[in-house]
């Protein structure tokens, strides 16, 4: 595969200039960008591949909910509905798709509206819902809409400034758009992590003036949820790890760390899983998932456990996060 991705290095110069030209335009205002009314933080990165943007709009949720009317507005990656979806209580995982409703099972009291349309999603919540701030997921290259507030992620293993463009990389936009960004949060770094490795990844970065440069890893919670087993619990069956998620690596390492003894099915990302794989899966002893997989099984699967997961900052980079946000929410109109 890697091989081929090189052989493919003349596509990824024209993929790579139309990117280019694309950001250019609206740079210039040829493309017109639409800023509301509405407060809106975008999330995002620039790159495919997980990382993290689920768990870091659960961080702003619980965050700003605390004090501010909070709608959270995704396009509802391969879901089987179109257009504007406002979430309710019948609303299912086929309708949002399964990380909004992952996040509305999480926070029920919080809006979650999908659509691909992003300028129409914003215009409706504003419209039906009213909401002090709107959180945009994985909006970093809708340039439709001109976000008051951009957090840019960046994976610690992956990161955009050693990256190049699809296909023979993985960055979808271009190393300059993180200029773009107010916040740069450098995610699933190892939790032994030295602040001159930091240090080193930050001068790589090379933030502007107006740029916060945050560092993060991933904390996974052992007490199981689906159930009231601990991780230690599932030590003593036999254990098959299900995940269709983007890089189950984190996730696959922490658990064999942890000592667990495990067979690990791996599939794509938001994979919808067949009524002969559902069979399968029913065949086995125990399962341990992905919340966003959680969503898309706990329907048609018993003995399904899932592991939660959030995002934690080294030192007092959480403390200047928050900071940055409640400044934002209180001097931006």
């Amino acid at each position: 595969m890697q091989v081929l991705r090189k052989l493919l290095f003349p596509i990824s110069l024209i993929y790579g200039l139309i990117v280019f030209l694309r950001n250019r335009l609206y740079d210039w205002g040829v493309f017109s960008s639409q800023s509301f009314t509405t407060k809106t933080i975008c999330v995002g990165n620039l790159s495919v591949g997980g990382t993290g943007k689920t768990p870091m709009i659960e961080l702003l949720v619980r965050e700003l909910a605390k004090n501010y009317k909070v709608a959270i507005l995704s396009r509802g990656y391969k879901r089987k509905s179109q257009g504007f979806i406002l979430s309710n209580e019948h609303t299912s995982v086929e309708d949002l798709g399964d990380e909004p409703f992952q996040l509305k099972n999480k926070f029920p009291e919080i809006t979650v509206a999908v659509d691909a349309d992003r300028r129409n999603g914003i215009a409706q919540l504003e419209k039906k819902i009213s909401p002090d701030v709107i959180l945009l997921d994985d909006a970093f290259q809708h340039r439709k809409v001109q976000p008051d507030f951009s957090i840019l992620l960046t994976a610690y293993d992956d990161l955009y400034t050693k990256d190049w463009y699809l296909p023979t990389g993985n960055l979808r936009d271009s190393k300059s758009a993180a200029d773009r960004a107010n916040m740069i949060v450098v995610t699933k770094c190892p939790a032994s992590m030295q602040l001159s490795e930091r240090e080193t990844i930050k001068k790589g970065i090379g933030p502007k003036l107006y740029q916060k440069v945050f560092f993060s890893y991933l904390s996974y919670n052992k007490q199981l949820k689906g159930s009231a087993l601990s991780l230690d619990a599932l030590k003593t069956k036999k254990v098959t790890v299900v995940t269709g998620i983007a890089n189950p690596a984190p996730l696959v390492t922490f658990l064999r760390l942890e000592g667990l003894k495990f067979e690990h099915l791996k599939f794509s990302d938001h994979h919808f899983f067949s009524d002969k794989e559902i069979d399968l899966l029913k065949s086995k002893e125990c399962i341990l998932t992905t919340e966003k997989d959680y969503v898309r099984l706990k329907s048609k699967l018993p003995k399904l456990h899932y592991i939660e997961v959030k995002h934690k900052f080294f030192e007092d980079n959480g403390l200047l996060m928050k900071k940055e946000l409640l400044n934002f929410m209180s001097t931006t109109s």
